[in-house]
Order: structure tokens, then sequence, then C-alpha cells
């Protein structure tokens, strides 16, 4: 067994909450604790997982222009918490700094993202969640606002990892990011998910 790539008998890990969890190696197994809120698990990857070996590739809409939009960034001052559930049934209440606002079909929509790494980081749900693409929704990431503008590109949506594995605690839409139009564009559906 390692921890952090150095040989361990015991070790206390730092979870994934902490700037840098600590990973615990043994042979093929890798292990790291998670948090979700007040609850504490163990995430183990395996690289010769059924998963992984049967893993049947990606598909996607094929790329449209017409889903890369200009959005205005509206900031929060100061910041909101926005209820983000998660698939365990568990709300967490995140800073969001702002909202977007963008046309599509003609239609005014807004979405509000939070922060991740640096990044704009949106949880969205559309009218092809549930046909093609994935029924509690996507993800999308873009650059932070630049003189209040975001890129939104719904040509890199992508899927979270619950799609790949029933052990994955993933984010699932705010109750306002559930756009009523279809998003043709991203990542679909992977296998039976």
């Amino acid at each position: 067994m390692t921890v952090n790539g150095s040989a361990a008998i015991s070790a206390t890990l730092k979870p994934d909450s902490s700037d840098s969890p600590d990973i615990l190696r043994s042979n093929d197994l890798t292990m790291y604790v998670i948090q979700r809120a007040d609850r504490f698990g163990i995430r183990l990857k395996d690289k010769n997982s059924e998963a992984r070996r049967t893993f049947a590739g990606l598909k996607y809409f094929p790329v449209n222009p017409e889903y890369r939009v200009k959005a205005r960034f509206v900031p929060y001052n100061p910041a909101r918490l926005i209820a983000i559930p998660n698939i365990l049934g568990q709300v967490e209440r995140d800073p969001s700094p702002g909202y977007v606002v963008f046309k599509l079909y003609g239609r005014e929509l807004r979405l509000d993202p939070i922060i991740e790494d640096d990044s704009l980081f949106f949880i969205f749900k559309d009218l092809t969640s549930g046909r093609q693409t994935y029924p509690p929704g996507r993800f999308l990431n873009t650059d932070m606002p630049k003189n209040d503008e975001v890129i939104l590109d719904f040509n890199k949506a992508y899927n979270p990892p619950c799609v790949f594995t029933p052990y994955a605690t993933c984010p699932l839409p705010p109750e306002q990011n559930k756009l009523p139009v279809a998003i043709e564009a991203g990542e679909l559906r992977y296998g039976g998910h």
C-alpha cells in the first residue's frame, strides 16, 4: 500500500473536500476519502473493473455553431447561495457569483453557475434530458466573465460521473437551471443509463 506514492502501514487521510486529498493505492486499486456534507465514504477505482474494460466510448450531437452563444453575465452583489441537490438527496448551498442571460430559439433564458476551480460551472437540464441525454442533466464549464460577457458553448456540455457508475455522488441541476428548450448539443446519453 502507498499513500501519495510513499509506502504506508497506517495514515490519517485528507478527504476530497481538502485542496489535495490523500490517495491510497494497492496494485490496480486507487482509493480516497470523499466528503459529501457531513457524510464520508471511500471512492474506489479499479483499473481492471468490468465497466472500464467494456467502456463503449462517448457519443455527441454533431457540433452546431448555433449552440455557441454569447451570454450577458449579471453579478450578484454579494454572491448568493443557491441550493444544489445531489443524487443522494442532500442539498448543499453553494455560492453563485451571478447569473447569465442568453437567447436561444428566440427565447431569453437564464442559468445560475457556481465556481469550480477558475471557471463558471453550470449544472443544467433541458428537454433532451431523459431522451437523447442523461435524464438528470448535464454539466458545462466556461471561462470566467470578461466585460460582463460569457461564451456558453453547449457543444461542450458533458455528462456527470453518475452516468458511468451508481457510486458517484453527482450534483443535480437547481430548479432555476431547468431549461424549457431542447439543447441538441454536447454529449449524448451513455449506454443504458
